[in-house]
């Protein structure tokens, strides 16, 4: 759990709801909501917990540009797929950047076929899809950047009486502008069009289900606005609600104009890759391609609970429960990839932040701490260390300063 996160969920549990009025667009009607198109992209975005039908198309298709793209001998064996899945994590992105860059450092690391992002995660997506030349970039971001390079707060008090949050992202998108540029666009359409996907999970408040936006199809589309909503995408998948603004991405249907409400795809699923509905084994023998498959998932974030003493106060016995709740749905998404691949025939790698890392965070996004963790997980890739083949068992990780806590509590 982030202090970002931290931070959200004390706002919702203070009950306060606002004094302020922001004027926004009405959103669009739910169900134009699922099936406009975004910039007239048919493909652009599907909803991740909808209709296996629009997955299965853009699967297919993507298969059919791959293997065109890779042009097999006759007879000969495809080449193996690898899918990267990269969750939430706020700060702790610097785990799955580093990690990143410790495998291209091993000389281990695949092209993956298809990569998804989620929160921090997103924001590493497009580094982590594009390949190692990105690496510097991945550094830059999650390893030589400052608090202020991020967010700015705002005084509390005044945000959550008359603001719609805890903090100003403006830092951040240009953050984003200066490395999600027209040259970065124009390389994903490239890749897209060889039959690769990269996918970015947000939420749709107004309708309050998880969008995923297909960023190949919409770079590839080569319409004047598609850089802007790319850019729009990433800060509102990292957007963590009540701690940052929510981000309005404008739909015209029928001439009128409405504006939807994004927020952090971590609201809905803190990681994906496709839905359970969708059948990958099915749909490559449908395909005529069989091949070996191999699911990279990546949290961001630990595995085991920090344990700490729960004074008896409404507000944070409240917060700390749903602090476990975010933790525990979290392990959940891992379990229902993991058990979706094994249905499917797709090996399972998992990578997360170890009881090892002990590094103290003195802020959010605090310098030291995002090197510290950059270095571990770049040492964890580098070695390969980090990966397990199944969700391991939840424990208790203890502090350092409190030997002998784990047999009490146990």
């Amino acid at each position: 759990m982030t202090f970002l996160h931290r931070l959200a969920v004390a706002v919702l549990l203070l009950g306060l709801g606002g004094c302020a009025n922001f004027a926004r667009l009405p959103p669009p009607a739910p169900q134009e909501s699922v099936q406009t198109a975004m910039l007239g992209v048919p493909n652009a975005r599907f909803m991740a917990d909808g209709d296996a039908a629009a997955w299965e198309r853009e699967a297919a298709t993507a298969l059919t540009r791959r293997l065109a793209a890779e042009a097999p001998a006759r007879g000969a064996a495809l080449r193996p797929a690898h899918y990267l899945a990269l969750s939430g994590g706020g700060d702790n992105g610097a785990f799955g950047a580093g990690l990143l860059a410790g495998w291209t450092e091993a000389g281990t690391r695949p092209e993956f076929d298809v990569v998804t992002g989620i929160s921090a995660g997103a924001l590493i997506a497009p580094f982590a899809f594009l390949g190692p030349a990105y690496d510097a970039q991945l550094r830059a971001v999650f390893a030589e950047v400052a608090p202020t390079d991020i967010v700015v707060f705002g005084r509390i008090l005044t945000s959550v009486l008359f603001g719609e949050a805890l903090a100003d992202t403006s830092p951040l998108y240009r953050l984003i502008a200066r490395h999600a540029d027209q040259a970065m666009l124009d390389a994903i359409a490239r890749e897209y069009r060889r039959g690769r996907l990269l996918l970015i999970g947000t939420t749709n408040l107004d309708i309050r289900r998880p969008v995923v936006w297909n960023i190949g199809a919409i770079a590839a589309s080569g319409h004047p606005d598609a850089l802007e909503l790319f850019r729009d995408v990433l800060l509102a998948s990292a957007s963590v609600p009540g701690a940052f603004p929510p981000v309005f991405v404008d739909v015209e249907i029928g001439g009128r104009r409405f504006q939807e409400m994004h927020v952090d795809g971590g609201a809905a699923t803190q990681v994906f890759l496709y839905p359970p509905s969708l059948d990958l084994r099915q749909a490559a023998a449908a395909a005529g391609a069989p091949r070996q498959r191999t699911a990279w998932v990546v949290r961001n974030g630990r595995i085991d609970v920090e344990s700490a003493p729960t004074d008896r106060n409404v507000f944070r016995i409240a917060r700390r429960s749903v602090e476990t709740l975010l933790h525990f749905s979290g392990i959940a998404d891992i379990h229902r990839i993991y058990l979706t691949m094994h249905r499917d025939g797709v090996a399972f790698r998992l990578a997360a932040i170890g009881p090892g890392f002990q590094a103290p965070r003195d802020q959010p996004f605090d310098p030291r701490y995002m090197r510290a963790l950059f270095d571990y997980g770049q040492a964890q890739g580098r070695s390969g260390a980090a990966w397990v083949d199944r969700p391991p068992p939840v424990g208790i990780l203890v502090p350092e300063e409190q030997p002998g806590r784990e047999a009490a509590l146990r």
